[in-house]
């Protein structure tokens, strides 16, 4: 797709600009030099802000039908130039192509929502007079924008979480200051682009690049940005919320999902599915599955099918089509990820296939009997690794899956109605998916964690919750 190195520029005030400095942005999975990308300064973090806070009364004024048609153009555009944006993924995130299209898909569908909701954004009269009180009084509530959005999004679905984010921001009637992945600006980039074409008022939306420390603690700190919404590492959110001080908080944080497969499930039936939910995207998933649990009757033919399935699966070329796995996102995470099979091979567990690793590629890894102390189980590892273990009673399985500092999505494959409905109501997480994979997510649901996992709901709808503050309104007669 590109023949010369771009020299990419900061997107403000609808302005493209030049920074004072500059970074390689390096493939992951050829490390070719991709582009050249612009480092903010404080004063570039200033200058981005103070265009969304100038902005911010245009967008409060503008009907909801007209930013309905802004993200409905927006969609047209962005739908022409599909199997682009696919790439520009596929290069800058090393995800295989496939997964990439998938994700542009999604991205699109989120972009329709959030269109669609923002016509939906109501609120309900008050009956004053079931109050002793409240006689000759009618009243009613309506929800109205918080301003400036300060959003702050990861590198493995660079244009579906800024969606997730950006989307909802503009159907609520905000403006916005983006700082996307340092590895995964240039869809950031493209977005932007679409959105100037589709008549977004300058300064609705800002994307400015650089160190977190620079750029993310402004956004942080800064007295004009109204909300932060997060997607990143419990550390990094933990010390967002810690700064923010009465600003509107959203984080997505990390998870370790788990699955549990009862006895009495056909296992042949569910393995393709956990296979994926497993190594999708190398594993670079929030609710990638990385822990397993079956019953022991089911065990042996469960392992030996995931593994066969898992042995599978080809590693290359994120832009070859036939690839599943790639790279990850650094040879750090390479580093860090191959330490820790280490670590779970000299406790005692069996590496059943994979642990090898050729440049960034780590391969597709399944271990068994991991203790729960090992770091493959209690933290989020974000690579191609999934452990499975047995249990012996379902009690022993929810108390395994809650066994974690997460509590983002689980999923339990059981033929027992009555196990589904306690599994439910048992299992700490944010979501419970009754016979499927943690790993599932389609854009309007209402998606988040609890624990470590974090605060707050995405989904378009319930965004745009978290992005207005009610205000109500009483008439006396």
């Amino acid at each position: 797709m590109q023949t010369t190195i771009q020299k990419k520029k900061f997107y403000i005030d609808g302005e493209w600009l030049e920074g004072v400095s500059y970074k390689e942005l390096i493939s992951p999975y050829s490390g070719d030099v991709l582009a050249e990308i612009p480092i903010a300064n404080e004063a570039d973090v200033d200058s981005a802000i103070e265009a969304a806070y100038r902005a911010k009364r245009v967008m409060r004024k503008l009907p909801a039908h007209e930013r309905a048609s802004i993200l409905e153009r927006f969609v047209q555009k962005l739908s022409e130039r599909a199997d682009e944006t696919a790439e520009i993924i596929a290069l800058e995130a090393a995800k295989p192509i496939a997964t990439a299209k998938g994700e542009v898909t999604r991205t699109i569908a989120t972009y329709k929502f959030a269109a669609e909701e923002a016509k939906r954004i109501q609120g309900e009269t008050i009956p004053f007079d079931a109050a002793v009180g409240g006689e000759g009084r009618v009243g009613y509530t309506v929800r109205e924008p918080l301003g400036v959005i300060g959003a702050i999004t990861p590198f493995n679905f660079p244009m579906n979480l800024v969606a997730h984010k950006v989307g909802p921001a503009i159907a609520a009637g905000n403006t916005i200051v983006l700082k996307p992945a340092s590895q995964t600006p240039l869809s950031a980039y493209f977005i932007a682009e679409l959105f100037e074409e589709a008549g977004l008022p300058k300064g609705a939306l800002n994307v400015i690049t650089g160190s977190g420390k620079t750029v993310g603690d402004r956004i942080v700190t800064d007295e004009r940005v109204n909300m932060v919404t997060f997607t990143g590492s419990p550390a990094v959110g933990i010390g967002i919320r810690n700064k923010a001080g009465l600003k509107k908080v959203t984080l997505e944080l990390g998870s370790n999902s788990a699955l549990i497969v009862d006895e009495g499930v056909d296992v042949s039936g569910i393995v393709d599915r956990a296979v994926m939910g497993a190594f999708a995207y190398q594993g670079q998933v929030c609710i990638s599955l990385q822990r397993v649990y079956v019953h022991e009757s089911n065990y042996d033919a469960f392992v030996k099918s995931f593994v066969e399935k898992t042995k599978t699966l080809r590693c290359g070329n994120p832009l070859d089509d036939e690839t599943d796995v790639s790279a990850l996102i650094s040879g750090s995470d390479v580093e860090r990820a191959v330490s820790w099979i280490e670590e779970a091979k000299n406790g005692g567990a069996t590496v059943a296939t994979g642990g090898g690793s050729d440049g960034n590629v780590l391969e597709p890894t399944v271990i068994l009997n991991a203790a729960s102390e090992m770091k493959v189980s209690c933290q989020e590892v974000f690579a191609p690794i999934v452990l499975i273990n047995k249990f012996h009673s379902i009690e022993e399985a929810y108390d395994l899956v809650n066994d974690s500092a997460y509590g983002l999505q689980a999923g339990i494959y059981t033929e027992n109605v009555h196990t589904a409905l306690e599994a439910a109501e048992r299992l700490h997480v944010g979501g419970v998916l009754i016979n499927d994979i943690p790993t599932f997510r389609v854009d309007n649901m209402p998606y988040g964690g609890v624990k470590e996992s974090g605060t707050g709901r995405e989904g378009i709808k319930y965004a745009v919750e978290e992005m207005t503050e009610m205000k109500l309104v009483v008439f006396k007669r």
